[in-house]
């Protein structure tokens, strides 16, 4: 009877661990699909984003779902109580990518119906490295690896040089050729949702850690210019508004 407890206990664990896996595998899929209608200028592509962002959100549910049957019924404790409540966070960060890869493709959609600006290649530079920060950390999730959570976190700080320079390039490209400013307006929230992407993993990274450790501190992070920040954050909250009313 113990054994068989043990046993069910053990595939409630890993059926948390399989749904956090296929939502982060479906999270990059739509991160990918989101950018590639960037460059591609297809609004096609993006509506598929869109409308795929449920699927994500229903999986989160799932976890949720999970992650309190395993709290009431199982009492986890150990790593085991740290991999369910760092499971449930990540589950949260990975829903908000998906929303973020949506927002993408909303604006992927009326990129493709202005013309384009030279801008446009710092963006799939970005996407790249966002990409593999997500891939990177559910991969420390899986192999229980600190060493590449870490660098993971690492990773974000270059992201947020890409991010900086971007803004700065299309806020000179607006002023000096004001036909720009829809198109640069719109790759603004791109970059800013990219780079609130690169959080989201960095934020699953120090959940890795914690999982494994029983600590997030991973130490001092040299930051670079904020002047970019700040504005994204004004940015970020405006596209924020835009999405909840549709």
């Amino acid at each position: 009877m113990a054994e068989h407890t043990v046993a069910s206990y053990d595939e409630e664990l890993e059926r948390l661990t399989r749904t956090l896996l296929r939502m982060g595998g479906l999270v990059e899929t739509q991160i990918e699909k989101a950018c590639a209608s960037i460059t591609q200028r297809d609004s096609a592509v993006a509506e598929t984003v869109i409308f795929g962002d449920q699927e994500i959100d229903e999986m989160e549910a799932e976890a949720e779902r999970l992650v309190t049957r395993l709290l009431a019924l199982r009492a986890p404790v150990a790593i085991d109580l740290r991999l369910v409540i760092s499971s449930l966070k990540m589950s949260s960060d990975l829903e908000r990518m998906g929303d973020l890869a949506a927002n993408i493709a909303k604006r992927a959609v009326v990129l493709s119906q202005v013309a384009p600006i030279k801008t446009l290649w710092m963006v799939p530079d970005m996407s790249i490295r966002v990409q593999s920060m997500v891939k990177n950390v559910l991969d420390a999730y899986v192999e229980k690896d600190v060493v590449k959570a870490r660098e993971v976190w690492l990773a974000d700080e270059k992201v947020d040089e890409i991010y900086n320079s971007l803004f700065r390039e299309l806020l000179t490209y607006m002023f000096e050729d004001p036909r720009s400013i829809t198109a640069g307006a719109h790759l603004l929230f791109v970059a800013k949702n990219l780079e609130r992407i690169a959080d989201h993993a960095t934020n699953m990274a120090e959940n890795v850690a914690y999982m494994l450790t029983g600590h997030r501190d991973m130490g001092d992070r040299p930051k670079g210019d904020t002047t970019a920040h700040y504005a994204g954050e004004d940015a970020r909250s405006a596209d924020n508004g835009k999405a909840a009313n549709g």
